[in-house]
């Protein structure tokens, strides 16, 4: 797939720029907070619907405009595809393909795919569980757009579980007894008979993804890194061991059923999907606690380079890359490692502050912005 091109208006620090993509590696050069992210964070909109920078639209939109818009044109084995996004200081998002707005976002997914890159990832080590569940999520929505509804749907149905648990709470307070729960019982058991099939639905592709993620990352680690060991473990919340919907929507009931009284005592769920691990070893030592950032970055770059890899496999096509200011956090040989993997065969769209972090065979293949306050200029060098 290939972005041949972007326009922005009214979206973060630019009022209406276009960008028309002329080679298969797009290096943005400027200074700090001048608008090299925001682009990239465009594109990862594009792609995923989510900002990893941003929370709320409002934050998307220029501070002088009431709304802001992305566009852009994407090539693909199967045709050329226009996408629109238009985000609302107010609120109310409004997507499009081929001018055409859709009615659920979730037809917007798959059009474009990208792997994004930046220091912000290194909280996939060291961060904490959601971290990682959010990465392996968004992963998991760019292979099976699908899965975006499903995730959505489990945290609608732990969120109404929540409001039930909470009242319950209450009434033990209240009335220092436990007979006046039984009137809440039945409500109960519906909200858990649905959280077991929608947090069945949610393990089970995480650890079908994770189970074809870890042998590609773990074989890129070594080679990076020369003889460490690299292992990716899942561990869900509930344990199960056959992939079949009923044996796991079971698991679910019978540890719900084990820790009813606890969650009735917090007043929230302590079961589910949303207390997932997974875990990262570096020669049998968890990656977190391990040794130098160093490691903890060639770790998270065996991590993007196993994305770009299965993305490639399932969806049939290469997805586009975004690198943001890492080669300043690489060492020369990961530097080296990663961009002799790149080449040609992914788009590459990657910020940087200074030109020269580039050897001249990069510099010459590859399109050159300059980025100064959210105006764009091409560089030509001699």
């Amino acid at each position: 797939m290939y972005l041949k091109s972007l326009r922005l208006r009214s979206f973060r620090n630019y009022v209406d720029r276009q960008i028309e993509f002329t080679a298969k590696k797009t290096i943005l050069v400027g200074n700090n907070a001048q608008g090299k992210s925001n682009l990239l964070e465009a594109v990862e909109l594009l792609a995923s619907l989510k900002s990893h920078r941003a929370t709320r639209d409002r934050e998307l939109v220029l501070d002088s405009a009431k709304a802001g818009q992305v566009e852009a044109t994407v090539e693909r084995a199967y045709g050329t595809s226009e996408l629109s996004m238009v985000f609302r200081k107010q609120g109310g998002r409004t997507v499009a393909v081929n001018r055409e707005t859709l009615r659920r976002q979730l037809d917007f997914l798959g059009v474009l795919n990208a792997v994004q890159f930046s220091s912000l990832d290194l909280d996939l080590v060291r961060g904490a569980p959601d971290s990682r569940r959010s990465w392996i999520d968004g992963l998991l929505i760019q292979l099976e757009p699908v899965y975006s509804s499903m995730l959505q749907q489990y945290n609608q149905v732990l969120k109404q579980r929540n409001a039930l648990l909470k009242k319950i709470r209450a009434a033990r307070k209240d009335h220092e007894s436990s007979e006046f729960i039984g009137d809440y019982e039945p409500q109960l058991k519906l909200w858990d008979e649905q959280l077991a099939a929608a947090g069945s639905r949610v393990t089970r592709r995480r650890a079908r993804v994770i189970n074809r993620l870890a042998p590609i990352a773990e074989s890129w680690h070594k080679r990076i890194s020369g003889d460490e060991q690299l292992q990716i473990n899942y561990l869900p919340n509930v344990a199960w061991k056959e992939d079949d919907p009923v044996k796991v929507q079971q698991a679910f009931l019978e540890k719900i059923k084990e820790r009813r009284m606890v969650e009735q005592y917090q007043g929230k769920t302590v079961v589910g999907t949303h207390r997932d691990e997974i875990e990262f070893t570096i020669n049998q030592t968890p990656a977190r606690y391990y040794g130098s950032q160093g490691q903890q970055r060639t770790l998270v770059l065996a991590l993007k380079l196993a994305e770009l890899k299965l993305i490639e496999e399932v969806v049939g096509e290469p997805p586009l890359l975004l690198l943001d200011d890492v080669l300043a956090e690489l060492d020369p040989n990961r530097q080296k490692q990663l961009l002799e993997v790149i080449g040609d065969r992914f788009q590459t769209i990657i910020t940087t502050t200074h030109i020269d972090t580039f050897n001249h065979d990069w510099i010459k293949d590859s399109q050159i912005l300059a980025i100064e306050a959210g105006k764009i200029s091409e560089v030509l060098l001699s």
